[in-house]
Parts: structure tokens; C-alpha cells; sequence
């Protein structure tokens, strides 16, 4: 498969993804929004990833890219059927994008914390061979408030209705992560609105405390993620 990926900020990729990705000879060519860079035609490639980033959704004045983002995905998910996976920021622009809502977290979820799986999230393929309850990366202020038309719930948290979505057999999105690796939380405190948000959570040690906890669950992140990955071949391949 040629997959494109669009990015947000430098340090949010594939992650873990790209070792799998490597080894069954899959392609991925990323664009850099932040940076100005503009998608390319989606008809040169078999698939679309979305990742994370500090911004959210509604900030189109100050991030005025947002709003030709969310007509690329749309047009593509909607529009022609191409097999898409988001992570975070693009599990929410792929609700907004289908005519969903997000909007602030009335309970900012940031740690390792536990994600439960739906009946349809058990019974469906994306997170086929997850554990009913497994833990996993969280590390947002804002969330999906209201589902797309024809968008299903795979995953749940007390404090975040919509963890996991599948819409029309064809996108999939989780709001937590899996893919991180072993930099992947220093990396992502260097970012000033990670940081802060991290520090409220957690407090002056949170890099620290967030970085043992992701080590001491760094295996089981590297199982479900070649899981999910191994799913989500299978969902784009029906598509």
C-alpha cells in the first residue's frame, strides 16, 4: 500500500507504526501542514492517516489550514471510499469532517490510563484481540461530542464517550495511543502546549512519572499496536 499521512507537528508520526509499516513493505509519504505544506491528489494513494497535534479542531483562525484539512479528509473518506485511520487530533477531524462535533474535555484525560471496549468494538475487527479493558496513552483536552451520522463506538472511557470510532466500514479512529515508542513522551513535552497540559495533570515531575508509567506498559503498547495495525490492514483491505 502508498499511504498518505498528514502531520501537525514535527514529532507526531506513525510512530511504532512505521516499523510494521517497513516490514510488509508498505509506502508513506508525510505532509507537513504545519509547515505549509498542501496534500496531494488522494488518487495517488490507497489509503489516509491523520495524526495528533497541540491544536484543536476549532482553532481555524489561528490555524486557517484546518479548515481545507477537514475538506481533504472528507472528500476522501466521504467522497471516494479511501481506508483511513486517525490517531488523536484525527480521530476528531474525522468526526468534524463527517459532520460530528468536538469540543473542550470537561475531564482532560493525560497518563496511562484504562480504555474499554464496546460490544461493538469486541465484536467488530479494528480492535479485534484487544482486552475488554487495556491501558493506553491519553493525552488530550478536548474530544468528540457528538458522532458523525452512521459513526459507531468502539472503545469508551468514564471521562470520554467516544474513544474509538468506525464509520462506514471504511475510517477508523482512536483518541487514545498505542504507537508511542520509547522517545516518544519526551518528544512530545517538548511541545509548550503538551507541556503545560502535562504539568497540570501530573504536576512539576509529570515527564517523569508519564515516561515510567508508558515504560512499565511499553510492551503491552507494542503488542496491541501491531494488533490494531494488523486489523486495520484487514479493514482497508475489504474497503
Amino acid at each position: 500500500m502508498k499511504i498518505l499521512v498528514l502531520k501537525h507537528v514535527e514529532v507526531e508520526h506513525p510512530g511504532r507504526f512505521r516499523k510494521f509499516l517497513a516490514e510488509d513493505g508498505h509506502s508513506w509519504d508525510a505532509v507537513e501542514l504545519q509547515d505549509g505544506e498542501v496534500p496531494p491528489p488522494i488518487d495517488n494513494y490507497d489509503a489516509l492517516w491523520v495524526m495528533g497535534g497541540p491544536m484543536d479542531t476549532w482553532q481555524e483562525d489561528q490555524f486557517p489550514w484546518l479548515v481545507e484539512e477537514k475538506a481533504y479528509i472528507k472528500g476522501a473518506v466521504a467522497g471516494k471510499g479511501v481506508p483511513y485511520l486517525g490517531l488523536c487530533l484525527g480521530h476528531q477531524l474525522l468526526a468534524e469532517a463527517l459532520g460530528g462535533s468536538v469540543g473542550p474535555s470537561k475531564t482532560p484525560e493525560i497518563g496511562v490510563l484504562d480504555v474499554h471496549l464496546t460490544e461493538e468494538g469486541a465484536n467488530g475487527v479494528f480492535l479485534d484481540d484487544l482486552p475488554d479493558t487495556f491501558k493506553s496513552l491519553q493525552w488530550h483536552s478536548a474530544e468528540v461530542t457528538k458522532l458523525p451520522e452512521g459513526a459507531q463506538v468502539l472503545a469508551t472511557t468514564p471521562a470520554c464517550a467516544v474513544q474509538a470510532m468506525s464509520w462506514s466500514n471504511t475510517a477508523y479512529s482512536v483518541q487514545f495511543h498505542l504507537e508511542l515508542e520509547d522517545d516518544t513522551v519526551d518528544n512530545w513535552a517538548a511541545i509548550p502546549a503538551y507541556a503545560d497540559a502535562l504539568k497540570g495533570a501530573l504536576g512539576d515531575q509529570g515527564v517523569k512519572v508519564l515516561q515510567q508509567d508508558c515504560t512499565a506498559n511499553m510492551a503491552d503498547f507494542a503488542k496491541m499496536a501491531e494488533r490494531v495495525y494488523m486489523n486495520w490492514l484487514q479493514t482497508a483491505a475489504k474497503a
